[in-house]
């Protein structure tokens, strides 16, 4: 799983920093459609004003609360969380694209989150986390207050752990579900009724994006035959150690199945949860799953580097952002 904290969670603003330019940041909320819940979530973008320090919960962020987006024909990145994760899953990651000129909208998985546990383990959700993204699409290009300022030929992805598997059908995979799927045992509902029946539930696909950075994706529903259509580049990020249903030697497999070679890493030392951000010191002790590592590997130190690795795989793949100011 992954940890984080909606929007209403104890949002306090602190002191000014001394940037001259930083993320913007303003919450963001997709209606409903049919028979799919609304998601909310989060958007970052560049702007012109100095940051301020600004707590959600117990996470801090440097950003600018609901100021001007500066710019136009920006690129636009889209952020998948993992297991009962949350829009904050990768803030830092997404503050960091938003500080170079890209927007970055990063949304809740319903029923599959910190706060909202209730369909973690159905397999709508599966089915229901590429839609999602498609929706966000959908609405930032459409929609949303400054959309007519995003270049809608320059959009990418980024997903870990299950938004890794998320990334990767909305990206063209297909995912094999098989006829005995574990998450439809002593279940009825349509979806699975599909699974037995051995017909493929409807997935989204978006070809709207156009590269994607994949960390410790799940890979459980994946053959050598789900990628044949994944023909956009793509930055895949493994673990050396694995964890939460994640082996590194399945990634491994990823990488030597899809059709583009991939920017591919291994990182040293590391487990499937140093991908998240460093934890604020009073979640350490009560989410030692999401927050240890083994000794010696330094998380805070491995983010600067990861986050300079996605920065320049989406720069070489995006193009360069124009300048916020």
């Amino acid at each position: 799983m992954a940890l984080g904290l909606g929007l209403g969670l104890g949002l306090g603003l602190g002191l000014a920093a001394s940037l001259a330019q930083a993320a913007g940041f303003k919450a963001v909320d997709i209606p409903a459609e049919g028979a799919l819940q609304p998601l909310k979530g989060a958007v970052w973008y560049p702007c012109s004003q100095q940051p301020s320090a600004v707590r959600l919960g117990p996470f801090a962020m440097s950003v600018s609360m609901n100021c001007r987006l500066a710019g136009e024909k920006r690129p636009l990145i889209v952020i998948s969380h993992g297991r009962t994760g949350s829009f904050l899953g990768h803030r830092d990651t997404a503050e960091a694209l938003a500080d170079v000129g890209f927007i970055v909208v990063a949304i809740n998985h319903p029923g599959d989150t910190s706060q909202d546990k209730s369909r973690t383990a159905e397999f709508s959700v599966f089915v229901e986390r590429p839609a999602d993204i498609k929706r966000a699409v959908d609405y930032m290009l459409g929609s949303w207050p400054d959309a007519a300022r995003i270049d809608a030929g320059r959009i990418g992805f980024f997903g870990f752990s299950r938004g890794g598997y998320t990334g990767f059908v909305a990206i063209g995979a297909t995912p094999y579900f098989g006829k005995r799927l574990r998450l439809c045992e002593d279940k009825s509902d349509p979806l699975c009724e599909q699974v037995r029946a051995g017909r493929l539930p409807q997935l989204s696909h978006d070809p709207r994006i156009k590269a994607a950075v994949i960390a410790d994706p799940l890979s459980v529903f994946f053959t050598e035959e789900s990628f044949r259509n994944v023909r956009v580049p793509v930055q895949l990020w493994g673990s050396e150690r694995g964890g939460d249903g994640v082996t590194p030697a399945s990634i491994v497999g990823i990488a030597s199945l899809l059709p583009m070679k991939p920017d591919f890493r291994v990182v040293p030392g590391s487990q499937h949860f140093s991908f998240l951000p460093p934890c604020p010191a009073e979640l350490a002790q009560s989410a030692a799953d999401l927050c240890s590592d083994q000794p010696g590997f330094d998380r805070a130190a491995f983010h600067a580097d990861f986050n300079a690795g996605v920065l320049a795989f989406f720069k070489a793949q995006l193009g360069q952002p124009p300048e916020a100011r």
